[in-house]
């Protein structure tokens, strides 16, 4: 059994999943409104954050693992902070 908020936060996911299958389908059949594709953009920005912040966590956890992998960190002691664009506040460069 989920807890609460698993449960809560993978509701959420799935609705906004659906809505954004929703938008896209009027999009296609050419009877979106006005408000549909302002909500069309802001799902897939909403979206698009998740991924990213899911990506970020992932390679937190390889490299946390001993794995090689590039995180976006300028430092040991510097974590991640994902702004609302979905990227970070400092990134530092891949080394060869």
């Amino acid at each position: 059994m989920l807890s609460d908020t698993t449960l809560e936060l993978t509701t959420i996911a799935e609705v906004l999943l659906e809505k954004y299958q929703s938008l896209c389908s009027k999009m296609r059949d050419e009877t979106a409104t006005e408000a549909d594709k302002h909500n069309l953009q802001f799902a897939q920005e909403i979206i698009a954050l998740a991924k990213n912040r899911v990506s970020t966590l992932r390679n937190e956890k390889a490299r946390s693992e001993g794995k090689d992998v590039w995180v976006e960190r300028t430092s040991e002691s510097h974590n991640p902070h994902i702004r609302l664009h979905g990227g970070v506040r400092e990134d530092d460069v891949p080394k060869s």
